[in-house]
């Protein structure tokens, strides 16, 4: 269809910035917390993600949808973002090994396009991450903004019980070395492709799954995925994170599995300005000493001097950006967790060497298990 085709659209922001374009994917009215990715590629993975549930996405790049969609790099069961802005919609594809454009993989999310995204992201940066709106089919300003006002703010939603997985499943080979549960709090697949070629047995768990009921499946570690929300509004997985902490096994967790530990040993998480959201994203590992560039979605970060100043946590990764805290350890115990994604999904694989981190944890605690029984 012909951009001059298809029907006006509107985008407002909950500090009365308008914007106008044309309507993409499904008519109708979206709302959820405007944010920016700036990746180039990997429009697929990003819309797939469930840690976007509840996000009205802004694309950087200019032009979406020009490769098309393969089904190796979904994220996820669906679609997640609420709505979707863009520069320029391509309904041209070309791609070897595509599946097909992106509008088949849209479905009945509502976007916009042909609006200034440079201008728009610009705006969320110097103005920060707010709620947003886009109509394409009610153009009454005033509905649209009392309709926008009534919206909840991101600081204080659960978002995950949306996401995870209704019931426990298994990935992986049937004889794998290591037996990973993984508490799905909106994990990515991709977590499952890299533990799966650490010859990783997986179990998926839904986030509210007592840790009693993991360990009968007698793991040798436990992942705490990404997801969406605040971690803040999770008392719940923040107990069973807490009790999974306590339990000796080693645990790594991603995103919001990392600032669900950081709750869990006291330490408060707090709501960025704008977050950070893309492909390119410097962090150090204070460690190795090593630089990475990493693949990064978050709203929320953990307190810097909280972490600090905690007597059993050791600082180990940080924001090369802004300072933010990017990682961390436990001096006591097998745990470990960072703020950004070493699956990527989209993104570099610089991070990757965290999931053999890991898969050394336990290969260390299956040797100790060895050595000295529990029944011994």
């Amino acid at each position: 269809m012909l951009v001059s085709q298809r029907p006006e659209a509107l985008l407002l922001l909950a500090d009365g910035t308008l914007f106008r374009g044309r309507a993409i994917g499904a008519t109708g009215v979206t709302m959820g917390e405007i944010c920016f990715n700036t990746g180039m590629t990997g429009y697929e993975e990003i819309f797939t993600d469930p840690s976007y549930t509840g996000q009205i996405m802004v694309m950087a790049t200019p032009h979406v949808g020009n490769y098309g969609v393969k089904a190796e790099e979904v994220e996820g069961p669906a679609i997640s973002i609420a709505g979707l802005v863009v520069k320029k919609y391509s309904e041209v594809w070309s791609r070897t090994g595509g599946d097909g454009p992106l509008e088949v993989r849209l479905g009945g999310v509502v976007g916009i396009s042909d609006i200034d995204t440079r201008k728009l992201v610009r705006h969320i940066r110097d103005n920060g991450a707010q709620n947003a709106l886009i109509s394409s089919t009610i153009m009454d300003m005033e509905v649209l903004k009392l309709t926008l006002a009534a919206a909840p703010s991101m600081a204080g939603l659960e978002l995950s019980s949306r996401v995870s997985t209704p019931q426990a499943y298994e990935v992986g080979p049937g004889d794998g070395a290591f037996r990973v549960a993984m508490v799905d709090f909106g994990a990515k697949r991709n977590i499952e492709r890299c533990l799966i070629e650490r010859d990783c047995r997986i179990k998926v768990f839904p986030l509210d799954t007592p840790l009693s009921e993991m360990l009968d499946w007698r793991p040798d570690g436990i992942m705490l995925s990404n997801g969406p929300g605040d971690p803040g509004a999770m008392p719940k997985s923040v107990a069973l994170v807490k009790s999974i902490v306590q339990s000796g096994l080693p645990v790594f967790g991603i995103c919001l599995g990392h600032q669900l530990i950081a709750e869990s040993l006291g330490m408060a998480t707090e709501k960025m300005h704008h977050g950070h959201r893309g492909i390119n994203h410097p962090v150090k590992d204070l460690v190795t000493g090593r630089d990475e560039v990493t693949s990064q979605n978050h709203g929320f970060v953990v307190r810097w001097s909280d972490a600090e100043k905690h007597p059993s946590v050791e600082i180990t990764h940080i924001h090369l950006n802004d300072g933010s805290l990017a990682g961390f350890r436990l001096k006591d115990r097998p745990v470990f967790c960072v703020q950004y994604h070493p699956e990527a999904g989209p993104g570099p694989n610089d991070s990757r060497y965290l999931f053999d981190r890991f898969v050394e944890n336990m290969r260390s605690a299956v040797r100790v298990e060895r050595h000295h029984p529990q029944n011994a």
